[in-house]
């Protein structure tokens, strides 16, 4: 590398080395900086370290220095925190629809944010999850044209799979002619993550508007239409997400039931702080919500014994009963 070129990238990489290669518990010594610019073909003695540094701490780029026998250098403010890359990176962990393979590179990515030394600690620590990986790497590909259509207020097109018994994928086929793959063609809104899943939250012009979410990772052959979107100012999307339940669809109702003290936070927790909610007399707690009856819902409200009851609406009543019944009569 020659003289001029040298003296140009000289303090970038000084920069780089020491951004990503230390912090406060980690510095490098002088003679060890100068021995890292020497790999990246970079000369310098001593003394124009010492000013070299002076210049980057002038300029806005702060370098940290622990004075000791042999000085040593290190740069102490990081975009992330150790707590903040540690939770991204649990995030990813915890992801279904984020494949083994995207895992490990983007923990490898993530932990750099907190530089290289701290970096390594932290992958060293994670704890790998029991979660159920998902194996459709074209997910990826399939985000960015969601997200590009979105953007850019265009429909989009996209043939749906389910797994049957042979683990394999397979097509929903057109209803009206079984011999071809169905084309989904719908207006994007937005994508939600949801127990690990990764969601498209959509509408079809042919069901008036409604909503409805579909799996990005069983979504295949995503294309972009020319079509522009057909607007719908009657969606609230942080209404509709309140009153999902578990990504499935259904009637809105307003539900009304009574619960234990000891469930409370399990109705926050599913709910939000913004539940209603009042003490009865006979001691239980009395409790509001409008939620889409989905039978995911259904089957919720059967799962806390009697510590929790539905008061109202009848069908909704009626629909826990059936769906006991119909449970009982497969265990007679």
């Amino acid at each position: 590398m020659n003289i001029e070129t040298t003296r140009k990238i000289k303090l970038l990489k000084m920069w780089e080395i020491l951004k990503s290669e230390t912090d406060e518990e980690h510095p490098i010594s002088t003679n060890d900086l100068i021995a890292r610019l020497k790999k990246e073909g970079i000369e310098v003695d001593r003394k124009i370290l010492y000013t070299d540094i002076k210049i980057l701490n002038q300029h806005g780029y702060e370098v940290l220095m622990d004075r000791q026998r042999s000085n040593k250098y290190f740069v102490e403010d990081r975009s992330f925190n150790q707590p903040e890359v540690r939770i991204l990176m649990d995030a990813v962990q915890a992801s279904a629809f984020v494949t083994e393979k995207k895992t490990e590179e983007l923990i490898n990515k993530i932990s750099m944010l907190a530089g290289s030394k701290r970096g390594t600690m932290l992958k060293s620590n994670i704890t790998k999850f029991s979660t159920v990986k998902g194996v459709n790497e074209g997910i990826y590909y399939s985000i960015d044209t969601i997200v590009q259509a979105i953007k850019k207020k265009k429909k989009i097109s996209f043939a749906y799979s389910e797994h049957n018994v042979n683990r394999e994928r397979v097509y929903k086929l057109d209803k009206k002619d079984p011999s071809q793959i169905r084309e989904y063609i719908v207006n994007p809104v937005t994508t939600v993550i949801d127990n690990g899943q990764y969601y498209l939250t959509c509408y079809d012009d042919r069901h008036g508007g409604k909503l409805a979410n579909y799996r990005i990772d069983r979504m295949d052959k995503v294309k972009i239409q020319d079509g522009d979107i057909t607007p719908n100012p009657n969606i609230d999307i942080a209404k509709y997400k309140r009153q999902q339940f578990s990504m499935y669809g259904g009637d809105v109702k307003r539900v009304e039931f009574e619960i234990d003290k000891s469930i409370i936070d399990v109705i926050f927790d599913k709910f939000g702080k913004g539940v209603k909610m009042r003490e009865c007399d006979n001691g239980k707690i009395h409790c509001a919500v409008e939620v889409q009856e989905s039978p995911t819902f259904i089957s919720w409200c059967c799962a806390f014994n009697k510590s929790f009851k539905v008061l109202s609406p009848p069908s909704t009543i009626e629909k826990i009963k059936e769906h006991l019944r119909s449970t009982l009569e497969m265990y007679e």
